[in-house]
């Protein structure tokens, strides 16, 4: 998810609509439900495809998708801009599961350095999507 000079680049599957293209990463994604909540009629699991941006309008979409805490959801809208990262940077250990981070991050990988704006990084030492949460603990996050 990095270029070479470490800027974001979306990872995961992509979906353009007019007004904002949607990328959702599969491997990150750990149902907390807030694109369900946020946006039903884009975000409508059992669908195929089961996002559909041209449903909803891109300011609606990029609010909900800031809400994804996992960094499995990502936007960019047609004049280049993407999320801002949180200031400061936050970090919150849930109860059993993940640890949420929000800010300017750069994450260390297996891949290399990713930088990105929202991360679960696995909590329990168990994931084998190492360092994020891949639901090992098996701790079920939707609603």
């Amino acid at each position: 998810m990095t270029s070479s000079e470490g800027s974001a680049v979306p990872s995961g599957k992509e979906y353009p609509a007019d007004g904002i293209t949607v990328w959702w990463d599969s491997t990150r994604c750990r149902h907390f439900a807030e694109c369900r909540r946020g946006h039903p009629a884009v975000f409508e699991t059992g669908r195929k495809p089961w996002v559909r941006p041209d449903l909803g309008e891109p300011a609606d979409i990029a609010e909900v998708i800031r809400r994804c805490p996992t960094g499995a959801l990502h936007y960019r809208l047609p004049d280049g801009s993407e999320e801002e990262p949180a200031v400061p940077t936050s970090v919150r250990r849930l109860s059993a599961g993940p640890v949420l981070l929000r800010g300017d991050l750069v994450i260390r990988t297996l891949g290399g350095p990713l930088r990105d704006t929202r991360a679960a990084l696995c909590g329990c030492g168990k994931t084998e999507n190492n360092p994020f949460c891949d639901g090992a603990c098996g701790i079920d996050h939707s609603a």
